[in-house]
């Protein structure tokens, strides 16, 4: 059923209200990978924009649009929607790189192309009842340390440089403005997982950009997301409205070091209960000011491996249940993948697989990739590297993370990646155009597989209302 052109998403206390004013809990999931790419999502190395440009030298410009054009069609459609729609979703949060609408050589110019993908895919959500919500999760010099944010280093100059906070606001007041009158918009995520060490800083972003939204749009509600990669909230103090502020909860049993569930991980011991404290600990900020409770992200990372998956589904189902009893709203990361985290999955036998199946497996033994690398090819050299550095400088701590951390991202998600950039794009040397239009319609829908497990826990929680 479409959506309703009338009455906007609001909040009421702690309760969201549709545009009727009755009671709604978002659930839906993210659509990583398409307006803002993700290596581990599509199977690429390093960040977006390096991606990008080495695959833009090997097959220049026209048939660099022809690929990416056609992959950006062919990856969320229709079909897509109304599968989403049928799994009982109401939700679709969609991240978009600030890139499709401004060029760093020529900053402050609006590139209106970049609205074409993204208003397609917010009607075909609506035309199917599933509301949108826009994230900017790539902002100019990027917001965080990692690749999600199209950063090719580890230093986060958005927080550094006034230039790009300006960029950032100049963008939101274009956003803001083009869909101010649009209620199939449930609202904005102006700032995916900042990363700044500086809380006042960000605390003086956020505040700038709250202001520079609520000047042009006051209906929408806004999703402020923690500091800290959406874990840490004391970079505001409850004086907005209409907002919802934003945890991300990503379960550590769920991810690619978890081992067993219930059961010990990372020098803890995991089990519900203990997940249930995690999520308390991550939302406290939301019961503190009376406001809802959104996960922005949450989801397992699967292995492939039907023992250590059964784990990471019961770890799922307990979130859920969590979040059920709590009445919060939720949105899964992601919708598609090449087989990470994905509810639909590009099959084996696709093309895309079939010309880059050897490479991501290359680039998973050499752990290029943060989300869900082994990083079994290199563990002999990184796990020396990451001690020694410890022990010449124990005092050292780098923000977020810590020096291990540090250490590993460097030199894995980095220095390994940056040259599998360029090996990525040799396989798309000597393609024809119509083997590039094969390779993008790899990610239709039609030419995907449902992971049926994942979709039957999600039902499980859906259906009971």
């Amino acid at each position: 059923m479409p959506l309703p052109t009338e009455g906007f998403v609001r909040t009421s206390g702690a309760t969201l209200l549709d545009g009727k004013g009755a009671p709604l809990r978002l659930r839906g999931v993210g659509l990583g990978g398409w307006l803002n790419m993700e290596n581990f999502i599509t199977g690429y190395a390093a960040n977006e924009q390096t991606m990008r440009d080495d695959v833009r030298a090997v097959l220049g410009n026209a048939r660099y649009n022809l690929f990416f054009d056609r992959l950006l069609t062919a990856f969320f459609g229709d079909a897509d929607a109304a599968f989403l729609a049928d799994v009982g979703m109401n939700c679709v949060r969609i991240p978009i790189n600030y890139r499709h609408f401004e060029d760093d050589r020529r900053p402050f110019e609006l590139v209106e192309e970049g609205f074409a993908q993204l208003d397609r895919v917010i009607d075909a959500c609506a035309r199917h009842g599933l509301y949108s919500i826009i994230d900017v999760h790539a902002l100019p010099g990027a917001q965080n340390q990692h690749w999600h944010s199209d950063n090719p280093t580890n230093v986060a100059n958005f927080w550094l440089h006034p230039h790009f906070q300006d960029r950032a606001v100049w963008l939101w007041q274009i956003l803001a403005e083009r869909y101010r009158d649009d209620p199939r918009v449930a609202g904005f995520n102006p700032i995916n997982e900042p990363a700044g060490e500086d809380r006042s800083v960000v605390r003086a972003v956020y505040q700038r950009l709250y202001h520079a939204i609520r000047a042009v749009d006051d209906r929408h509600v806004l999703f402020l997301d923690g500091n800290t990669y959406s874990t840490e909230f004391d970079v505001f103090d409850g004086e907005f409205d209409n907002v919802v502020y934003s945890c991300h909860d990503y379960a550590v049993p769920g991810l690619i070091g978890g081992q067993t569930y219930p059961g010990q991980t990372a020098d803890r011991f995991w089990d519900k209960d203990a997940i249930r404290q995690k999520y308390l600990d991550r939302t406290a900020y939301s019961r503190e000011t009376g406001t809802p409770v959104w996960v922005g992200e949450f989801g397992p990372v699967y292995v492939g491996d039907r023992a250590r998956d059964a784990m990471r589904y019961q770890v799922l189902t307990d979130q859920l249940d969590i979040y059920a009893a709590d009445g919060a709203s939720w949105s899964l990361w992601t919708y598609k993948d090449v087989g990470r985290q994905g509810m639909a999955v590009v099959r084996r036998d696709s093309q895309y697989l079939a010309r880059f199946g050897d490479f991501i497996a290359r680039k998973d033994r050499l752990g290029a990739d943060r989300w869900g690398s082994s990083g079994d090819a290199v563990a002999d050299a990184v796990a020396p590297f990451a001690e020694m550095m410890n022990r010449e400088f124990p005092d050292v701590a780098p923000y977020p993370w810590g020096l291990t951390d540090w250490t590993r991202t460097l030199l894995l998600n980095v220095t390994l990646a940056v040259p599998l950039s360029k090996q990525y794009a040799a396989l798309f040397a000597d393609l024809s155009d119509d083997e590039l239009v094969a390779l993008a319609e790899s990610f239709a829908f039609e030419n995907c597989v449902v992971r049926q497990e994942l979709v039957d826990v999600l039902r499980g929680d859906l259906g009971s209302g």
